[in-house]
């Protein structure tokens, strides 16, 4: 048990990640890698998926899986991959069984650096002269000081024909450390090239990490890795992110073994659900659920940076092409981009595509791969984006905008009609194509931008299903005493249609409890109707109380 070789941390973590409340059981895709090694002589699987979807978990159970030192049979005895009597017709659990904790792991964290490390070669050197040493320690009949790691590899597999299982976590974190330059970058590179390229000792390689590697391994280096991405790679796609259905149980779990649970299912779905997988599936943020029903708290587990620093971070070269878009991405809507996850390499971000790729790249966004657009998956990035809308005045008109929002959601509340119409005079008076109200979704937008600061007070809905019909946007307030709100819009017509829409559909009822239970909201509900001319460009407004 050394310090990469046969180390037991990775398998004592997941033994701590397995007794836990809110585990959900991946392990069947230990059994695909199995099937895609034996049967198709895949050998080398690289996992890019976005900060928080589980990697450093799903890598820790693989080697909790394979090494022979992890004496793990007491954790997975119980788990789907030792249950499953036949989970593909052309592997069984017989033959899974002879790859469990029969193989010496090396196990690699590249996200780890020697103390006070400012150098590439301080950097490497940590990692070699720990290998080696390590072989020294559990083969000392094949060690040689003149020999690299590799040799020495080669020369221990030609006597015993012992094999090695590679697991190797944040592949791609050297790519963001200060100290590395672009000549480090092709060092690190051939590292793994020598390391694992062509090697008869490696029984399985496995690697994970943000970065697509397909940039990198265009060349010789190292394109023997077969990359499994969320946006274009649909195997693996289930075991990263958690589907509705593990969310359900792990709902029932929490409402089970919470004493005052304060979260409900669709909570869950509106704050952390979203994301998108290659055969369009949707996802949940992980790491969001297991920390919001842990901690009894719905809000942004996601980053634990700034406010809106990292959103900004990739916008700030080309803020004057894409601000647009983010007025119609935090109304909900998608924009189309043509995604290129290599782009997030990239060490300037210029066009827009590129922006959107290192975004996706990132988990910043989403991508639905069949209608090629990104959106803002849930509240819990959306409320990211707000905050960067209403905190940056590089973004111009939009930042105004978002700022009159305060002005807009007093007015509102107040009855204020004619500031209300001021507010969205100005946003027309604006020159942007968003603002061309062609049609309600530009107006949408519009609307939504001049609500913006209400996202701090209510839980703002589009297209919600209310009473008999769909309500163009209903303001459901966070505190219940707080009044809600119903607001429709109307063009070419006026804000009375608007509210007696409101009411002829019942609206109001959304805000009602089930039969027998007490009232959810205690505050006033407010019809609000907005009207815009296409004819007069005047917009007229009317607040009533129902």
């Amino acid at each position: 048990m050394g310090m990469f070789l046969n180390n037991i941390v990775p398998a004592e973590r997941y033994k701590t990640i397995v007794r836990t409340r809110f585990f959900v059981d991946k392990t069947l895709m230990i059994a695909e890698m199995i099937s895609s090694s034996s049967v198709d002589g895949q050998r080398y699987f690289c996992i890019t998926r976005p900060r928080r979807f589980g990697k450093s978990v799903m890598a820790d159970m693989i080697a909790a899986f394979f090494g022979r030192t992890a004496k793990s049979g007491s954790v997975f005895q119980n788990l789907n991959i030792l249950r499953a009597e036949n989970y593909q017709s052309n592997i069984s659990k017989d033959h899974i069984l002879e790859y469990f904790n029969k193989y010496d792991m090396i196990y690699i964290d590249f996200s780890e650096v020697p103390e006070k490390c400012s150098s590439y070669d301080e950097y490497i050197t940590r990692i070699l002269e720990g290998l080696r040493a390590d072989l020294r320690e559990a083969f000392p009949e094949f060690i040689s000081n003149r020999k690299s790691v590799w040799d020495i590899m080669t020369d221990i597999f030609q006597k015993t024909k012992q094999k090695f299982v590679f697991v190797m976590d944040e592949w791609d974190a050297i790519f963001h450390m200060p100290f590395i330059s672009d000549k480090d970058k092709q060092e690190f590179l051939r590292f793994l090239k020598a390391l694992l390229k062509d090697k008869a000792y490696v029984e399985i390689a496995y690697m994970t990490g943000v970065l697509p590697i397909a940039k990198y391994s265009s060349g010789s280096e190292i394109n023997m890795f077969k990359e499994y991405d969320m946006a274009t790679s649909e195997v693996y796609s289930e075991y990263f992110g958690f589907c509705g259905s593990e969310v359900d149980v792990l709902f029932e779990i929490y409402l089970r073994t919470t004493q005052r649970p304060k979260i409900t299912r669709n909570d869950l779905q509106d704050w952390y659900d979203g994301y998108r997988t290659a055969g369009g599936e949707r996802l949940y943020n992980p790491r969001s659920i297991v920390s919001a029903l842990t901690d009894n708290q719905l809000k942004s587990y996601w980053t634990g940076s700034g406010p809106y620093d990292e959103c900004f971070y990739y916008i700030k070269n080309n803020v004057e092409d894409i601000r647009d878009d983010l007025v119609l991405m935090v109304s909900g809507e998608g924009v189309m981009a043509k995604v290129r996850e290599y782009a997030a390499t990239l060490s300037v971000l210029n066009t827009r595509d590129q922006i959107y790729s290192a975004m996706v790249v990132y988990g910043l966004l989403t991508y639905d791969n069949e209608i090629g657009e990104v959106f803002i998956p849930n509240r819990e990035l959306m409320n990211k984006f707000n905050e960067l809308l209403l905190s940056n005045d590089s973004l111009g008109y939009v930042y105004n905008l978002a700022k009159e929002s305060e002005r807009m959601l007093r007015a509102t509340l107040g009855g204020d009609t004619q500031t209300m119409a001021e507010v969205l005079k100005y946003a027309h008076d604006t020159e942007s194509p968003v603002f061309s109200y062609n049609n309600e979704i530009e107006l949408s937008a519009v609307v939504n931008l001049v609500y913006l600061s209400a996202r701090d007070r209510y839980r703002v809905e589009r297209e919600d299903k209310a009473g008999e019909g769909y309500v163009d946007f209903i303001f459901y307030p966070e505190h219940k005493g707080d009044d809600g709100i119903i607001l429709e819009l109307k063009i070419d017509s006026t804000p009375e249609e608007a509210i007696r829409q409101i009411k002829d559909r019942k609206y109001a009822l959304r805000f009602q409890g089930k039969l027998g239970e007490k009232p959810k909201y205690t505050g006033k509900i407010l019809a609000v109707g907005i009207s815009y001319s296409r004819k007069t460009k005047e917009h007229l407004c009317k607040v009533e109380t129902l």
